[in-house]
């Protein structure tokens, strides 16, 4: 079957998007979980809607509309959660709902708009062409090449922001880069995974990977281990019994999360 599978072009072209999203979900996941964002990059993916809708309504792309849209709610929450942590989830929430209905609304008002909002919703990797697949590339290498760059930083500021302002690190400018960085993985996995599903791929084999991790760097290589086999597993499996595939990814991913979550309770009891 697998064989098969690799005869066709979308498949080729799918098994390739899955593992440069898996692999950026995995790096930048592992900045959501450490830096307890889960909620903000959730937001980010909900409200990035808004911005497919607003290209289809000017007829430009979708996925340039939700990267748009993506990095000005990312700089917008990163800058809430930043100032007030505590009082920014009411606003977050208030940018993700309005985000969302715009979307809808937006494509509503469109005239002679006939396309499918669940693809965008729960993802359509295998209608990804190949000249995409350029774009997805180029994004992944930009993310693990500004993570490795920044990484001291970044670590500094996830684990102790007030000490690394008093060492002369511009903590916030960080922040909003790394907010940026969350913007454009969501952006890809949205072709994965889909809007609604996508903060499930970014935090669950980050959660994972930190259970069994000593440091953020192994935290990181054992997400994307993670994220890139629950990735092609599950589109092995949706190809073989004609599922949906991001839901099927989504799916393998809980189970892992629930397994964790077994032999962790077992070895607290011995």
């Amino acid at each position: 079957m697998l064989q098969e599978m690799l005869s066709l072009d979308f498949m080729q072209n799918a098994f390739v998007a899955a593992f440069l999203v898996a692999v950026a979900c995995g790096v930048m996941g592992s900045y959501v979980v450490v830096n307890k964002i889960a909620g903000t990059a959730g937001g980010v993916a909900h409200a990035s809607f808004g911005g497919i809708g607003l290209a289809c309504f000017f007829g430009f792309s979708p996925m340039l509309g939700a990267l748009g849209m993506a990095l000005a709610c990312a700089f917008i929450m990163g800058y809430l959660t930043w100032i007030d942590r505590d009082r920014s989830d009411t606003l977050i929430n208030v940018i993700w709902a309005a985000g969302m209905a715009a979307g809808v609304i937006l494509t509503d008002l469109t005239p002679g708009y006939s396309g499918d909002l669940t693809s965008f919703l729960f993802g359509s990797i295998l209608t990804v062409p190949r000249e995409l697949l350029w774009g997805m590339g180029i994004l992944t290498a930009v993310i693990l090449g500004v993570s490795a760059f920044f990484f001291k930083p970044f670590l500094a500021i996830s684990h102790d922001p007030e000490f690394a302002r008093v060492r002369g690190v511009p903590v916030l400018r960080l922040y909003m880069l790394l907010m940026a960085m969350i913007a454009c993985t969501v952006v890809m996995a949205v072709q994965t995974v889909g809007l609604i599903l996508v903060i499930a791929l970014l935090t669950i084999p980050a959660y994972v990977a930190e259970s069994h991790s000593d440091n953020l760097k192994q935290m990181m290589l054992l997400a994307c281990v993670f994220s890139v086999t629950l990735s092609l597993a599950g589109l092995v499996v949706a190809y073989a019994l004609n599922f949906t595939v991001g839901p099927m990814i989504i799916l393998f991913s809980v189970l892992l999360y629930a397994l964790n979550w077994g032999i962790q309770k077992l070895r607290g009891a011995n």
